[in-house]
C-alpha cells in the first residue's frame, strides 16, 4: 500500500486522466456552490464564513492519534455545513484546500480536484443532509444539536473516505489491492470520524450556547434553542 495513502491525497496518487476528471468535477461543484452561496450570504453568514474557514484551517494543522503510528485531523465538512450552510460551507473547505495546496504544498495541485471533491463537496453535502435529517433531534434542545453534529460529522468522514476509495479505483495504481485499500482507509476513517464528531459537536455546542442565531442549521426554528444541559 502506498505510504501516501490518506484522505488528503498527494500528487501522483491518481493518474493524469483521473486527476483531470476530478479537477473538472471539483471545479463544477465549487462553481455551483459559488452561485448558490450568493443567495445565502447575509450579515450573519458572511463574517461567520471567514471565521469557519480560519478555524478549520488552523485545526487541520493539529493531528490526533487514532491508532499506533496513525493520526487524523479535522476534515470540517459537517462543521462548516451546520454553521454556515452547505453552499457556503463547501466554499470554506475549498478555500482551505487551495491555500494548503498553494502555500504549504499539502495535497498538491494535481490532487486538488480530488481533494475538493472528497472534502469540500462530498463531506459538506453528506454532513448537511444527515444533520437536516436529524432536525427532529435538534429541536429537543442543545443536547440534540450536539448529538446531531456528532453523527453528521462521523457520517461525512466515512462517506468521504468511500469517495477516496472510488477515486483510487478509477485512477490509482492497480498494483495495490483495492479491497485492502478500501478496508484500511474506511476502517481508519471510522476512527477518525469519532474524533471529527467530538470536535464538531463541541464547537457547534459552544457556539449555540452563546449565539444560536449564528448556527445555520437552527434557522427557521419557531422557538429558540434551549441551551441548558
Amino acid at each position: 500500500m502506498p505510504a501516501t495513502l490518506a484522505m488528503h491525497m498527494s500528487d501522483g496518487l491518481l493518474d493524469a486522466p483521473a486527476s483531470v476528471l476530478f479537477l473538472v468535477i471539483g471545479g463544477v461543484g465549487v462553481l455551483l456552490a459559488l452561485v448558490r452561496a450568493r443567495g445565502a450570504l447575509d450579515d450573519r453568514t458572511a463574517p461567520m464564513a471567514g471565521l469557519v474557514a480560519a478555524f478549520i484551517f488552523a485545526v487541520q494543522m493539529l493531528n490526533f492519534p487514532v491508532l499506533p503510528g496513525v493520526s487524523g485531523h479535522l476534515l470540517g465538512g459537517a462543521l462548516a455545513a451546520i454553521l454556515v450552510g452547505p453552499w457556503v460551507g463547501a466554499l470554506c473547505i475549498a478555500i482551505v484546500l487551495v491555500v494548503q495546496a498553494l502555500v504549504f504544498a499539502d495535497g498538491g495541485l494535481s490532487a486538488l480536484g480530488a481533494n475538493v471533491t472528497n472534502l469540500a463537496l462530498i463531506g459538506t453535502a453528506v454532513g448537511f443532509l444527515v444533520a437536516l435529517g436529524l432536525r427532529g433531534l435538534v429541536r429537543k434542545g442543545r443536547g440534540g444539536l450536539v448529538a446531531t453534529a456528532f453523527v453528521a460529522a462521523f457520517a461525512s468522514t466515512v462517506v468521504a473516505s468511500l469517495g477516496f476509495v472510488a477515486e483510487y479505483a478509477i485512477g490509482g495504481d492497480p498494483a495495490f489491492d483495492l479491497g485492502t485499500i478500501a478496508t484500511t482507509v474506511v476502517g481508519v476513517h471510522c476512527l477518525i470520524g469519532i474524533g471529527e464528531g467530538i470536535i464538531t459537536a463541541l464547537t457547534v455546542g459552544a457556539i449555540a450556547a452563546v449565539r444560536p442565531d449564528l448556527v445555520y442549521l437552527l434557522r427557521g426554528e419557531r422557538r429558540p434553542l434551549e441551551v441548558s444541559a
